[in-house]
């Protein structure tokens, strides 16, 4: 990478770092967030101020002792205590108030990515992203833009990379400004103490002032280009550690949530070899960042301890001259070490830059993966109505197969629908487009607004049953005469006394169950139109047919519709039209088609 390449990657990132910090700091917290910093700026330059008096300290004290001048060296005692309190006071309130900014700036932050997560379907549409090819340079015409970013583990960017990136962001700056602070208030003292060089060149005398200033600039430049060519591997390392753990963490998670499953077909043993393969990645990785951050440590071990006696080598003549005293000698040691130290920075910190550089790259991505989601226009164009109906409708999938092409549906108030077809021809699919949150949907739709779907695995919060029976809404808009009844319509009379039992319904409840506890909580809410999607698979004919009837009652009395999804011929009879997904012959410009009948009976 030539010099110009490797400023324009550093003017990229900090551009990145830039548009991840500013939003907080002109938010609707920008005072307090202001106010914070500022205070926190204050402070370090305190503590800056402090190491100078230390430093004027150092002299006084230590040339009483070389004097044997017990006044001053007493009275240096007590001003070595006063400053000490100041320092303490100083460093506490510090540390207080800069953990306190990193506290609201996460929160903050944290509410920010949740807000923008949780909108208009993002973590939805997001999953499906991981799924998607690289976008080509050219769209098709007819096809929805697709977003390139190909985000992973969002629970890992929101709870962990959002912590360590306001962690990292705060005292890395602060660390910094306090070394450049640090520099202008040393260097010219140093410059003072260290005097001039002098040595005959070719019959010439050379005279080189402020020689100690040089030896440092020197010494700490020579250090900071062989820790970057040293650490540079931890930066990629870093990144994919903390992909690599978030990996091992999102499966552990998946084995909980289907706990159940894998118990009934015994695939633990499966698991255990899927999850030590991953952890074998998170330890293969882990070990070669920790290989990377040895060869750094041998360099800047050797570095630091060389630095301590370094100032001492260098002024050692003088002192021996009688040019200088043991106090003045101090003196240049702490001025030195400051100056070293400040120019240091960059060595002393690179394993925390490297962390702050991979995690400011994946939240740039995460932000990317979101821009990406609202450039992408709504190809599907949809009106509120008091029926369903499509014109020029086209679905999608994500991999850019069209499942249906120009599509012309149209439904009812009063209807009583059949969606059928082979498995995979797209019947879901319709559904996600008819909810509206199918992003690989083109044309026109017009729907009902009062309408509710039932998924074949409907969601449950943990928490109080009620809690679960009205989601999403609260439970306190209803009362429990009305939660009861809702229960004991959909055949659930066990648990309408157990409403404000906590428990984790999704899996302690078996599939049937679950399935008339998302009707139970249609019968609460009594949409107009209803929208099934194998909403029964689990129950038994006799429930099937007894559940079918009372949503038919409900529908009916609301003038309403329902559209099913269902392979069961007894459901069939609840129906009164079909609409059937009917494969195309090679070559069409869709894979399926759908055709429309009425039933008989």
């Amino acid at each position: 990478m030539t010099l110009n390449q490797k400023l324009s990657a550093s003017k990229a990132f900090a551009t990145q770092a830039w548009a991840l910090t500013r939003p907080y700091f002109v938010s609707d917290q920008k005072w307090p967030a202001r106010a914070l910093l500022a205070a926190i700026v204050l402070l370090n330059l305190s503590l800056v101020y402090m190491a100078v008096l230390f430093n004027d300290w150092n002299k006084l004290f230590y040339d009483a002792l070389q004097e044997k001048n017990a006044g001053v060296f007493w009275d240096q005692l007590g001003r070595f205590a006063w400053l000490a309190v100041g320092f303490i006071l100083i460093a506490v309130y510090k540390f207080y108030l800069t953990q306190l900014l990193e506290m609201r700036w996460r929160a903050w932050m944290t509410g920010h990515y949740l807000t923008r997560w949780l909108s208009n379907q993002a973590f939805y549409k997001l999953e499906l992203m991981r799924y998607l090819p690289q976008a080509d340079a050219a769209t098709p015409a007819g096809r929805s833009q697709r977003p390139s970013q190909h985000p992973d583990n969002p629970d890992q960017r929101i709870q962990d990379d959002i912590n360590q990136f306001t962690a990292y962001t705060i005292s890395l700056s602060m660390g910094l400004l306090n070394a450049v602070v640090t520099l202008a208030s040393f260097v010219g003292i140093l410059w003072g103490l260290s005097g001039g060089f002098a040595f005959s060149l070719a019959g010439t005398e050379v005279n080189i002032p402020g020689f100690m200033v040089w030896m440092a600039v020197l010494y700490c430049g020579a250090g900071s280009v062989l820790t970057h060519y040293i650490g540079r591997p931890q930066i990629a390392l870093n990144f994919q550690q903390q992909r690599l753990e978030a990996d091992f963490r999102h499966h552990l998670v998946r084995v909980r949530e289907y706990s159940e499953s894998i118990a009934l077909d015994r695939g633990e043993q499966v698991e255990h070899s899927q999850l030590d393969a991953r952890f074998g990645r998170v330890l293969g990785n882990y070990l070669a960042l920790i290989k990377a951050q040895k060869g750094l440590i041998w360099f800047t071990s050797f570095f630091g301890q060389a630095a301590v006696v370094f100032p001492f080598v260098v002024a050692a003549p003088r002192f021996f001259s009688g040019a200088i005293q043991l106090g003045e000698l101090m003196q240049i040691s702490s001025a030195f070490g400051q100056v070293q130290g400040s120019m240091s920075w960059f060595v002393d910190n690179y394993s925390s830059l490297a962390t702050w550089r991979a995690t400011t790259d994946r939240l740039t991505s995460f932000e990317a993966s979101f821009q990406a989601l609202a450039q992408t226009g709504k190809a599907l164009v949809t009106t509120d109505s008091e029926a369903l109906e499509t014109h020029d409708l086209r679905l999608e999938l994500p991999n850019g197969t069209v499942l249906l092409h120009q599509a012309l549906l149209q439904a009812q108030t009063g209807d009583a629908i059949l969606l059928q077809g082979p498995s995979g021809s797209g019947k879901s699919t319709l559904f996600r487009a008819f909810a509206g949150i199918w992003p690989y949907a083109s044309g026109h739709l017009k729907r009902p607004a009062n309408s509710m779907f039932i998924p074949q695995r409907p969601y449950f919060p943990n928490g109080p049953l009620r809690d679960a029976l009205a989601y999403p809404q609260s439970a306190a808009l209803y009362g429990d005469a009305e939660l009861v009844a809702a229960l004991r319509q959909a055949l659930l009379p066990d648990l309408a006394a157990r409403l404000d039992d906590v428990g984790a319904w999704g899996q302690t409840l078996s599939g049937g169950e679950q399935q008339r506890l998302a009707v139970a909580r249609v019968l609460l809410k009594k949409p107009t139109w209803l929208f099934a999607d194998e909403a029964t698979s689990a129950l038994d004919e006799a429930t099937e047919v007894s559940i079918y009837k009372t949503l038919l009652a409900h529908i009916q009395q609301a003038h309403g519709t329902i559209i099913s999804i269902a392979h069961k011929p007894v459901v069939a009879t609840f129906h009164r039209s079909r609409w059937t997904l009917s494969k195309l012959p090679k070559g069409a410009l869709a894979s399926y088609q759908v055709q429309a009948q009425t039933l008989s009976g």
